[in-house]
């Protein structure tokens, strides 16, 4: 089950840890299965965070730019 408050450097850092497991392949199928899909929601968290954090500093910026022309 997926952190709902997980941060960005939690979710970088668990899928280090994941990519590290499954390059050491000893992994069994089934773990395989369930590490693929927890990778698939850190990096679906991460775009998320990423995005919104664009979004963010690009209104910032926005605002500044107003700011400064007043």
């Amino acid at each position: 089950m997926a952190k709902k408050n997980i941060s960005y450097d939690e979710a970088i850092n668990e899928l280090d840890q994941i990519v590290a497991e499954m390059e050491d392949e000893n992994i069994g199928i089934d773990d395989l299965s369930a590490r693929v899909k927890r990778a698939t929601e850190l990096i679906g968290i991460c775009r998320q965070k990423l995005s919104s954090t664009e979004e963010e500093v690009n209104k910032i910026l926005n605002t500044a730019t107003e700011d400064s022309k007043e």
